[in-house]
Order: C-alpha cells, then structure tokens, then sequence
C-alpha cells in the first residue's frame, strides 16, 4: 500500500509504503520525476536489496537511507516499510541544525549504511508507524505539519543509531563529522563539472590535505575517491537505464571527451563503458 500527501501550494511530497509487493525505484525511467529521498526499513528477514544493479545484503530489522538518484529493487518488498520525501517537504540540509545532523543519514558517508534497530527504538518506531497511519486518515488543515513533526522524530531516532554504529566518536568530533557531511553534499551538487579535491576544499575554506586527514578519521576512502565514485555510479546508471552514447555521458559528467571518459570509467569498473552495458542485466 501507498499512502501519499501532496502540499498543494508548494507541491511537496510525502510517502507512506507498506506491504506493497511491487515496491522499487527506476531513476533513469518511470520514477525520474520523484525527486524522492528514501528511509527503507527491513521488516522482515535478511534479504538482498540491488541499488545501482550491485547487491547488498539487508539484515532484518535494519533501516536503509537511500538517495533520490538511486535506482533500487528489494528481494522481498513486501516486507519494506518506507518513507520517502522531496526537499519541498523536509529538507535535509536546511533542518540540518534542528534535528541533530539529520543530513548524516544521507550525505554523511559515502558508503552505505545500515543501521540495526535496538529493541528500544524499534517500538518507537513502530507506534510512530501507527501514527503515520492514523494521520493520514485525519485530513485537516495540520496534517502536513503533523507528518513533518513524526518525520523528523524517526530522522532523530535514526541518526543517533547510526552514529553509534558508524562513528567513532571520541576520533571524530562534531565539527568533523559535519565537514564530512557538507563536502558530501557539494560533491552530490557539484560532481558532474567538478572532479578535483581542490574545488571543493574552497569551498569549505579547507586544504586539501585537512580533508584528507578527517576523511581518515572517517573511513577508508578518500575525499577524490568519493567524487571518483559517485561520477562512475552516475555513469553507471546512465549507461544502463538511457539510450546515450559514451559522448554523451563524457559531456554530461564533465569530461573533456569520450575517451578520457572511456579510460576512467574502465580504470574504475574494470570494464569499458560499452561492455559494462552489455553484461549487466536489468531487474
């Protein structure tokens, strides 16, 4: 089932989806216009979910943050409780102050994570699902705000799991964590023209090796290893869910012509851009 509520004056968009056998998203396809960010919770068993066609285990009882350019297919959708949102509605970035570092779900790591539930949070989490459910049979004039109020409690809820799971803490303070964050974000912003460290590192007024010592801190990757990554998955989509040639998608993501295109994507892939096409298959 799919519940939505639409704001008519702003046009903002809010999902409910629940036992709904057929649940999934196709950027490059039927979904692109949902300009959707996606908090996807395992209600279930352990199963696969295939985001950009690689596939990643999805333990039971964990919640997944997925971006609104991704493509994904779930082993047992029925078993997924999302919700999704655009920018209109909550914008993570701009609330970003309000609700702890909600941006951290979504742009603080450039690996995906999936955060366990405890048995405490799964039954706030639950009885805010009844609520959910229980607004949208209330159709009054607060209902959008009402949502908008029980969104940013599980957004709360969430990150706190997640930055006990995923963050240690006593080597990456505050202040880092949310420079890991914004440069995420610019480079989710940015990464079609923009391919240097040194681009972005201006625009945080850090050096390029500040970063690279947080980045550290962090995780394994990078700061150029991020932005090498998120124009191959761009690429990557592109390839398998539009018609457009490898000119075309040099053009796109900045390069200076299709074969230093074809040259990075197979250093990064292992593969060139037309094989890559030919050997991944479409859900």
């Amino acid at each position: 089932m799919t519940r939505q509520f639409n704001h008519h004056q702003s046009n903002a968009q809010f999902r409910l989806v629940y036992h709904e056998s057929n649940f999934d998203r196709v950027f490059y396809g039927k979904d692109r216009k949902d300009k959707l960010l996606t908090m996807a919770w395992n209600r279930g068993e352990a199963q696969q979910v295939d985001i950009d066609s690689v596939l990643y285990d999805f333990p039971a009882n964990t919640i997944l943050c997925l971006m609104t350019s991704e493509a994904f297919h779930f082993e047992n959708p029925s078993a997924i409780v999302a919700w999704q949102f655009d920018r209109e509605f909550y914008c993570i970035v701009d609330h970003d102050k309000e609700v702890s570092c909600a941006g951290f779900l979504f742009f603080g790591s450039s690996e995906k994570m999936f955060v366990k539930l405890n048995e405490r949070t799964q039954k706030q989490i639950e009885l805010l699902l009844e609520i959910f459910q229980d607004e949208f049979e209330t159709a009054d004039f607060i209902q959008g705000e009402m949502m908008l109020v029980l969104l940013k409690r599980l957004i709360i809820m969430v990150t706190r799991l997640a930055r006990e799971q995923y963050i240690r803490e006593k080597e990456l303070s505050g202040d880092k964590l949310d420079l890991v964050r914004k440069y995420n974000v610019l480079v989710e912003n940015h990464f079609r023209k923009q391919h240097q460290v040194k681009f972005y590192a201006e625009k945080l007024y850090k050096s390029p090796k500040t970063l690279s010592n947080v980045f550290a801190l962090y995780n394994h990757k990078s700061p150029v290893q991020v932005i090498q990554e998120r124009v191959l998955a761009e690429a990557q989509r592109l390839l398998l869910y539009t018609e457009k040639t490898s000119k075309e998608i040099a053009y796109e993501l900045g390069f200076e012509d299709a074969g230093h295109f074809s040259k990075f994507f197979k250093k990064h892939s292992g593969q060139a851009p037309t094989d890559f096409k030919k050997t991944v298959p479409l859900n």
